[in-house]
């Protein structure tokens, strides 16, 4: 009896680990949506004293984006040197690594009076925060049986996401966006803490001791169809869920307006608050349907067709109020919770050399996707005369059937032994 008890709290220490690593990285990449505004009010009336407050504010939507995108730039270069060394060094030393370059880039984010070093610091955090996600749930992924570990993925991925509630909680909360920063970062150096103990995954332990094994070898990736096919199916098919997050809720305010709705009568904070309220039950949803389906890709299916439920309804019920868009916004959010079924999918797509890599880029580079689609909404504003809205739908009708297109040739991953290595 007391084996048993003593192994059930080897597994929960790498579940509770990676929950709460995830929960810190989504605080801090939905903080900087929370404290956008604010943070570059202060920031661009100290760098720019002479201009009207009418100038300032066009500059704010202007390097809000800019912002977002040295993040994200930052999580894309991450993913790939923290897969790479995760697969190479051990999942360990990423989860140690990754929230110390977070917590460090975060603190000292609430010091800055410049928007250079804004983008600066947002790249280094984002580049920090990369290595969280993938890390954490390889090591679930291989700690548990593959019946059940599933059900880890689905506790990381809902614990992590309720961290986007809690950043939004916070923002109104705070009322000092510099504070904000500080509390993000002293809770990745609090996390620092308890990782100590925690046990290297068995499986990488005896791929590491075989010097003929290749291991975080990203060109395995490129070097075979199959793989290739497998690793951009898997982003694509998740990509719908940041066009939804990065742009239809991040920008909340901006949308509204334009819809009509009370100028400041929506803000960021509330929106990623109700969204990521959405997304926590859907993430428990769409796990625990993916187990009991036996399942992966039905269960992302289904998610995937609710998300264009929701982002119809965003363009046609949420202009009718306040009460209304909020509503729309929870439910899209909802709709996009298959974010613990993605990295189920992900950390269960290929052999234990290149898993972490895989685990740890792929997300990254779902999330970097935003660049891109920041650029295709720029081209297409262009092309429509500068028509926001119907550039937006015509996006997002692009990367939804993108995203079925590669669901249809995702492979199932239900069940999957992981225990082997790719030659």
């Amino acid at each position: 009896m007391n084996q048993t008890n003593n192994t059930n709290k080897l597994l929960a220490l790498p579940v509770i680990v990676a929950s709460l690593g995830y929960f810190v990285d989504i605080y801090d990449l939905l903080l900087f949506g929370v404290e956008r505004t604010e943070s570059l009010k202060e920031i661009l009336r100290i760098q720019y004293p002479a201009l009207t407050e009418v100038a300032r504010e066009a500059l704010n939507s202007k390097f809000g984006k800019q912002l977002l995108n040295w993040q994200m730039a930052g999580m894309l270069v991450g993913g790939i040197f923290w897969g790479i060394l995760g697969d190479k060094k051990g999942r360990l030393s990423v989860l140690f690594g990754s929230i110390l370059t977070y917590s460090i880039a975060n603190i000292l984010n609430g010091m800055i009076n410049s928007v250079e070093l804004y983008k600066l610091l947002r790249f280094v955090s984002g580049f920090g925060l990369a290595g969280e996600l993938g890390a954490g749930i390889t090591l679930v992924s291989e700690s548990m049986s593959k019946e059940k570990r599933g059900y880890g993925a689905t506790i990381v991925a809902t614990v992590g996401v309720f961290g986007a509630v809690v950043a939004g909680f916070m923002g109104d909360v705070i009322t000092n966006w510099r504070y904000s920063f500080y509390l993000g970062g002293g809770m990745g150096l609090a996390l620092l803490l308890l990782r100590i103990g925690v046990f290297e995954s068995g499986m990488f332990d005896k791929v590491k001791e075989d010097d003929s094994i290749k291991k975080g070898d990203m060109l395995m990736l490129f070097r075979s169809k199959q793989n290739l096919k497998k690793y951009f199916c898997i982003i694509f098919t998740t990509v719908p869920v940041w066009y939804v997050m990065g742009t239809l809720v991040l920008f909340s305010p901006e949308y509204a307006s334009a819809f009509g709705l009370p100028k400041d009568s929506i803000s960021a904070g509330k929106s990623i608050m109700f969204a990521y309220a959405g997304i926590t039950l859907g993430d428990v949803v769409s796990g625990l349907l993916s187990q009991w389906l036996k399942s992966r890709k039905k269960s992302l299916a289904l998610f995937l067709s609710m998300t264009v439920v929701g982002v119809i309804l965003y363009f046609t019920v949420a202009k009718q109020s306040v009460f209304a868009f909020y509503s729309v916004v929870g439910f899209i959010g909802f709709a996009t919770g298959y974010w613990a079924v993605f990295i189920s999918a992900a950390s269960e797509l290929f052999g234990t050399n290149i898993r972490a890599t895989v685990a740890t880029t792929a997300p990254n580079f779902v999330r970097a996707s935003t660049i891109l689609i920041s650029f295709m909404l720029d081209g297409l504003i262009y092309v429509f005369a500068d028509d926001k809205i119907l550039a937006t739908k015509v996006a997002g009708a692009i990367i939804i059937v993108i995203g079925f297109i590669a669901l249809y040739f995702l492979d199932e991953t239900y069940g999957k032994e992981l225990n082997y290595t790719e030659e």
